[in-house]
């Protein structure tokens, strides 16, 4: 279990947004201003990662005003995540998407993260972690079940909103949303005003 724990650190070959490889890409030193959202997925020129990988890129904006980069990571290596990037999206690839993909052909980000699959392949793990380096939230899916973008966008609103308001973010909370104070009066006014929508 990660959540609170300082994100593990790595360093390794990575294609980056602009199509260069490089061999020396560190996690701490690529977070956005705020933090980062790194995320697995099983395989290069497979089925649901596609559809996740391009999620990600056309929503890279809403993750950039933020403050948070994104980051993906698998097993293949750099020469299947650059082929992958160079073939057309109609063609089974994913195009020229706009964050990294890092080469994690030696397994062992994918084990520190504890997304390894059967010594195999990793499975669809999320990773929100802010700007000190501490997870903040973590989801991990099935190969079979796709994420969901927004999801994670609503968690970075919960987690900038706490870290700046010291607050706590209820059930379903949305950016704008009241939030509650972090104590049993806090919670009771909440409920009190808010019981009959959740």
């Amino acid at each position: 279990m990660l959540v609170t724990t300082k994100a593990p650190d790595f360093t390794a070959t990575t294609v980056l947004a602009n199509g260069q490889i490089v061999d020396d890409f560190n996690l701490y030193e690529n977070f956005g201003e705020k933090g980062t959202v790194l995320f697995f997925y099983p395989l290069d020129f497979t089925f649901v990662c596609p559809s996740e990988i391009i999620a990600f890129s056309h929503r890279i904006e809403e993750f950039k005003s933020r403050g948070i980069n994104v980051i993906g990571v698998s097993i293949d290596s750099q020469f299947s995540h650059f082929a992958w990037r160079e073939t057309p999206v109609e063609k089974g690839g994913i195009g020229s998407i706009n964050f990294p993909l890092v080469a994690d052909i030696t397994k062992q980000i994918s084990r520190d993260y504890d997304v390894l699959l059967n010594e195999a392949v990793a499975l669809r793990g999320s990773f929100l972690i802010d700007a000190d380096g501490t997870i903040r939230h973590a989801v991990i899916n099935d190969l079979p079940l796709g994420r969901n973008i927004d999801e994670m966008l609503r968690m970075i609103d919960a987690m900038l909103f706490t870290n700046e308001h010291g607050e706590v973010c209820p059930a379903g909370w949305q950016k704008g949303d009241e939030a509650m104070k972090p104590d049993s009066e806090g919670v009771a006014t909440y409920l009190a005003n808010h019981a009959e929508e959740l």
